[in-house]
């Protein structure tokens, strides 16, 4: 089983910055994909970004495009989501996901971690 944990989430306001980190342990995919969705209130899941095992191929949500980057640190197996210039409209869940590549994890991923709160206040 893969686990995965987000870490720092927390309130900003707008137009600021902040970063998540999400570190996988126990049974590790070979090469997997990693990204991150999100969930407001009301709202359904939805994709934000992901990342090849490489690094070399992205993925992005329009809605973040250029506001937003992922990284990953394969040697600490942590997935990092550095979120600029957040509006308010970015509140929500954020839930780091894994796959079997960023393509999967973007339809679709297999893990789910257990999300952490990002409120962006205006």
């Amino acid at each position: 089983q893969v686990q995965l944990a987000e870490s720092g989430g927390g309130l900003v306001q707008a137009g600021n910055s902040l970063r998540l980190s999400c570190a996988a342990s126990g049974r590790t995919l070979s090469r997997p994909g990693m990204g991150w969705f999100r969930q407001a209130p009301g709202k359904e899941r939805e994709f934000v970004a992901a990342i090849s095992w490489s690094g070399d191929i992205t993925f992005y949500a329009d809605s973040v495009k250029g506001r937003f980057t992922i990284s990953r640190d394969n040697t600490k197996n942590t997935v990092y989501l550095e979120m600029s210039s957040l509006k308010p409209e970015d509140t929500a869940v954020y839930y780091c996901a894994a796959g079997s590549s960023a393509v999967v994890v973007k339809r679709g991923p297999g893990y789910w971690g257990q999300g952490t709160q990002v409120t962006v206040s205006s």
